[in-house]
């Protein structure tokens, strides 16, 4: 994975392994920051790796 590829709504549910409405609710809430490329959105790789780090330190 390189830090700055942009990943779809699809890959983040495959990886998170959550639904649709979770990944968007992340994005609504900007617990997971993306951009809008037309009417797509995109969602850095970095930025997810960086929810799954911060998500590991609260349950620590």
């Amino acid at each position: 994975m390189r830090d700055d590829e942009l990943l779809t709504v699809a890959d983040v549910m495959a990886r998170l392994k959550v639904g649709r409405s979770t990944v968007y609710d992340l994005i609504r809430t900007r617990r997971l920051p993306s951009v809008a490329i037309g009417r797509c959105r995109r969602i850095p790789a970095s930025a997810v790796g960086d929810f799954i780090a911060g998500q590991l330190e609260r349950a620590a």
